[in-house]
């Protein structure tokens, strides 16, 4: 702890001298701090005048400790994060919040400063507006900004990620109002890359084939894929929902979704497809637990479908990497183009599409149902009555 300050009468009266905070020292009518330096004793560093007040001084010692200014969006930023708001929220959304907090703090000025390092109290709904419509655009270089590609879904990311981190910051004291309310968000492409019906059928054989394969050799891939894109297809879900299966959605019927954002579960019958995955998924957890000895939990619901080798539940990283490389190999082998490429979301979109109700899909809106929808309606002809 070191020793006691001592009262010094040479310090401005308007400081108290027992809230001072470590690292910082007054002579000569200065606040200065100690500088390591690389060879020979500390340098001293001025660092405030007479008129600074005691809260400008715990800022500096805490921007010279640990770099970062307090009052700055980086600093608000970093305290959101060590708050029990963010370690109550799930994984996956800690994990984009951090994607956001580092573009929108990392984002280079004019100056060359980064807008992390921009006071709270400067941001405007027009400071926030210009991020959005940048990031959604795209810019060239420019003096001390590099480029940066037109990503209108990175900027609307960054725009929710702002305005929940002002509002907790409004909260718990750490500014005074939200300048991301009233701020328009950019309007996203609407089209996806949903799989022609021989781009599927080819890359579903090819998995079926790399996953025959003796594990760990040249060739093979994660056993699971080709159950899962017959899930993410005929049930009609998305990547995160096809990972959170569990016994309990198998009934007699069909299978129950687990359906996210606010959508409607609904019950998908039995096919041959959907019995033989969801059959070879049950017995391949069955030998994964049993080799590595691990216990089978006794409630349906916490028997997932999906584990790993060492028969733990598989992670939604875990699920999305494994789809990459089987997206990667199958563009290599030749199986499909780069034009072909799709997405492990875009089997959802070619479910809803080859259904025949387009509410098959569970969202509750009709704009949400056409956005699923790629065919094409067929309709008679006008005729006079």
């Amino acid at each position: 702890m070191g020793r006691r300050r001592k009262f010094n009468p040479d310090i401005p009266g308007h400081i108290d001298q027992r809230a001072l905070p470590a690292g910082i020292y007054w002579d000569m009518g200065r606040w200065y701090i100690l500088v390591d330096q690389p060879e020979g004793r500390p340098k001293k560093k001025t660092v405030a005048s007479p008129l600074a007040k005691l809260s400008d001084l715990h800022a500096l010692v805490e921007e010279a400790l640990t770099g970062v200014e307090r009052g700055t969006l980086q600093h608000m930023a970093d305290a959101f994060k060590k708050s029990t708001e963010y370690r109550d929220l799930k994984p996956g959304t800690r994990k984009g919040y951090d994607t956001q907090a580092e573009t929108a703090c990392g984002w280079i000025l004019r100056d060359g400063s980064t807008l992390g390092q921009l006071q709270v109290r400067r941001f405007t709904v027009p400071t926030i507006q210009r991020l959005v419509e940048t990031i959604a655009a795209g810019r060239e270089a420019s003096g001390q900004q590099p480029a940066v590609p037109a990503t209108p879904s990175k900027a609307n990311h960054v725009l929710r990620y702002l305005r929940r981190l002002f509002s907790w910051g409004i909260r718990h004291g750490y500014c005074k109002e939200n300048p991301c309310k009233g701020v328009r968000e950019a309007k996203e492409v609407g089209a996806f890359k949903m799989p022609a019906p021989e781009a599927q059928e080819a890359v579903l054989a090819f998995a079926r084939v790399c996953a025959a394969r003796k594990a760990h050799t040249r060739g093979s891939l994660s056993p699971y894929m080709p159950a899962v894109m017959v899930l993410a297809y005929a049930v009609r879900l998305r990547g995160i929902e096809v990972n959170t299966l569990t016994d309990a959605h198998i009934t007699k019927e069909g299978i129950i979704s687990n359906r996210t954002k606010g959508s409607i579960d609904n019950l998908t019958e039995w096919n041959q497809d959907l019995r033989d995955a969801v059959t070879w998924l049950q017995a391949y957890r069955a030998e994964r637990m049993a080799e590595k000895e691990r216990p089978v939990p006794i409630r349906a619901e916490d028997r997932e479908l999906l584990v790993t080798e060492s028969g733990t539940p598989l992670t939604k990283s875990a699920l999305d990497s494994a789809w990459q490389r089987l997206i990667r190999a199958a563009i290599k082998e030749g199986v499909i183009t780069k034009e072909q490429r799709f997405s492990l979301h875009g089997l959802k979109h070619r479910g809803i599409t080859d259904s025949e109700d387009e509410a098959d899909g569970g969202h509750r809106t009709l704009a949400m149902r056409q956005r699923y929808r790629h065919g094409l309606d067929r309709v008679k002809p006008a005729q006079r009555p």
